[in-house]
């Protein structure tokens, strides 16, 4: 058997999410169906993390083991070939040992969210981005921002549906920028080993409210202290979720 490691990109809208699911379509259900394409066989895919339905990815991390060894460009190339035309593509594809997993050795997590900032609806970028006509203050998110970031109990920004043992999660940054190539463009950062169901679009849906002017910047500690998902703001959409990138 063969470990490889692969770096995946993919456009979430015709997805129901990475996880298999029976009667929808996945992104792990067409990657692993590219795979038995390939070598003739089942083979199962792990992630490191799964994405939900609508949130798109710049560099997810998979791994699976081939019962025969084949170069890893070959493998690179024969998924991409199955894979067609989803929009799912192996940008990066390595051997590595059988030691490695792509969710439990991973170190941080990169998340970005994008946010569209102007009165016209939007056309290209729709499904790729948040939509916000109203004004955002992006210095008073950044300093709403920073009651965020450490190590504190997430229930507030938690999903319901969270199957996480714990909701005490480290964050190690959450910044507010505006793109520099494009000045209506709005990007939230984020880092941390792992996150909790919906925290980063929770955490963002608080700080629009705060760019908006609905909330001051010390209104997002009282909801973190309030450890009640009630007290949080909005869910935003999946649209403007991408997973960037994982350290290992």
């Amino acid at each position: 058997m063969q470990r490889y490691k692969c770096t995946v990109e993919y456009d979430g809208r015709p997805y129901h999410g990475w996880q298999y699911q029976d009667e929808v379509i996945s992104v792990q259900k067409v990657f692993e169906t590219a795979l038995e394409k390939f070598i003739g066989e089942f083979v199962r895919v792990y992630v490191s993390g799964r994405t939900d339905a609508g949130v798109h990815a710049m560099g997810q991390v998979v791994h699976f083991d081939l019962p025969r060894y084949y170069p890893a460009e070959a493998v690179m190339n024969a998924i991409n070939h199955h894979l067609k035309p989803d929009p799912v593509a192996v940008m990066d594809c390595r051997e590595v040992d059988e030691d490695f997993h792509a969710r439990f050795s991973s170190k941080k997590r990169y998340y970005m969210y994008r946010i569209i900032n102007r009165r016209a609806p939007l056309t290209f970028e729709s499904g790729l981005a948040w939509g916000i006509y109203k004004p955002l203050d992006i210095d008073a998110m950044n300093e709403a921002a920073q009651h965020l970031i450490g190590t504190f109990d997430f229930t507030t920004f938690r999903a319901s549906e969270c199957q996480a043992n714990s909701p005490i999660k480290t964050l190690e940054k959450l910044m507010v920028k505006r793109c520099d190539h494009d000045p209506l463009e709005i990007r939230i950062f984020t880092e941390s080993r792992s996150f909790l169901h919906h925290q980063v679009r929770n955490m963002v849906g608080t700080l629009v409210l705060v760019g908006k002017g609905s909330w001051k910047p010390i209104d997002v500690k009282k909801a973190l202290d309030a450890c009640d998902r009630k007290a949080g703001g909005p869910t935003s959409p999946a649209d403007g979720l991408y997973f960037v990138k994982v350290d290992y």
